[in-house]
């Protein structure tokens, strides 16, 4: 197998002594480069190197300047996908967003990950494993989804959370390791949110 195979499939591979991997990287990263060097007003050019870098877009999106990826064909977005400044989403693995995914900045999505032993990690070796994230979901500013989470539908994560652990459809989730805080009720659709309420 390739290391690129073996990233693909969740087991242990070396990312940095793999002429391919590499390559594909720099490319990445050239066109996040690229992007982010635009001017705000680019939107046409922003969104048209966006679709050529990510697998997969819907007819609508918007990603806010700096924008850093590792590989970009592993990301899908769905419809109407907002990320706000200083996303990073490190797709050594499959990252697919459902629809009305709003994202804060500074967020992170993070596929890889590393051996716990010291000899195996620093050899070089890694694994990642996918993300997914349903429809109609917040993330907070400063939010960090780790390797393998699984995110339900309609799902509010609180800022600065660091989310290790898959969240079901439904809730608030907040926190370091993230929790669910409380189910989302009928009565979150009449709040105000006046200062003091």
């Amino acid at each position: 197998m390739t290391e690129k195979e073996k990233m693909l499939c969740g087991m242990l591979y070396n990312a940095y002594n793999d002429k391919q991997l590499v390559g594909e990287r720099l490319k990445c990263k050239d066109e996040c480069h690229r992007f982010n060097a635009l001017l705000p007003s680019q939107t046409v050019q922003g969104k048209k190197i966006i679709r050529a870098l990510l697998g997969k877009t819907g007819k609508s999106f918007c990603i806010v300047a700096p924008f850093y990826a590792d590989y970009g064909y592993n990301i899908e977005l769905g419809e109407n996908f907002f990320a706000n400044h200083n996303c990073v989403i490190l797709d050594c693995a499959k990252v697919t967003f459902g629809d009305n995914v709003f994202v804060a900045p500074d967020c992170g999505f993070y596929t890889a990950g590393h051996p716990i032993d010291s000899e195996r990690r620093n050899s070089g070796l890694e694994y990642a494993l996918p993300i997914t994230v349903g429809n109609n979901v917040w993330f907070g500013g400063g939010v960090r989804v780790c390797p393998g989470v699984k995110i339900g539908n309609d799902v509010v994560i609180g800022a600065g959370s660091v989310v290790t652990k898959d969240i079901p459809d439904n809730v608030v989730a907040v926190g370091n390791p993230c929790r669910v805080l409380r189910d989302i009720t009928e009565a979150d659709k009449i709040r105000t949110y006046h200062r003091d309420a």
